[in-house]
């Protein structure tokens, strides 16, 4: 029986900082537990530290410490801005997903059905990120990877990087009518990858056979 409400959100918590409180002193669990709940809600956005910081009362540098711990204790991870000098582009910024959507759902007491949730899209994210790490790991394949976005809001949710070759996926939950590039993205990295993965697609990128797209113009 799956447990929901409260008890679900409890027994994810206790779980989760049971290793965390054990491998480093953290003064406040409570506090902890806010911001695991803060991340849950921002899958495939990126996080600002200060505001990460405002709503449990933490300072910035507790915050950066806290999920150094969850990292480390295997309950996060984190995907950086990919930028070769391009001036528009976003670096500063992260994005925090889970090695286990099971656990984002149990941290925020949600356990609907797929045609009953509103975050769909980011459940679909956060598994397709965390699975194409976990197989890049498993592979020892040895690429560098990002996220990408612009000033104006062009994104794409993951980049692999193997020197100077770049492919560019976006994960959608139903197929857009629009499969091409961002045009940013096809203008700065003339000859990159760019490729959308859906449910219907999404074993052959597990499977390593990545559909090809075409190069940009």
């Amino acid at each position: 029986m799956i447990a929901t409400g409260s008890s679900s959100f409890e027994l994810a918590g206790s779980y989760l900082l049971k290793d965390i409180l054990a491998f480093d002193r953290v003064r406040s669990s409570k506090k902890l537990s806010d911001l695991v709940t803060l991340l849950a809600f921002q899958i495939g956005s990126e996080v600002s530290f200060n505001e990460l910081a405002t709503q449990p009362a933490l300072n910035v540098r507790t915050v950066q410490h806290y999920l150094d711990l969850l990292e480390k204790s295997f309950v996060v991870f984190r995907l950086g801005g990919l930028s070769r000098n391009l001036r528009k582009e976003v670096t500063r910024s992260s994005k925090y997903y889970f090695y286990d959507n099971g656990i984002r759902n149990a941290v925020i007491a949600q356990f609907n059905r797929l045609d009953r949730r509103n975050d769909i899209g980011q459940l679909w994210e956060n598994f397709m990120v965390a699975e194409r790490l976990k197989q890049l790991a498993y592979t020892s394949d040895h690429a560098n990877f990002y996220f990408w976005r612009t000033y104006d809001q062009q994104e794409i949710d993951w980049v692999e990087e193997r020197g100077e070759e770049l492919r560019g996926l976006e994960f959608k939950w139903t197929r857009p009518n629009k499969l091409a590039a961002p045009k940013a993205w096809q203008s700065t990295y003339l000859g990159s990858a760019y490729a959308v993965i859906t449910p219907e697609d999404y074993q052959d990128l597990l499977l390593e056979a990545l559909p090809q797209a075409q190069p940009a113009p």
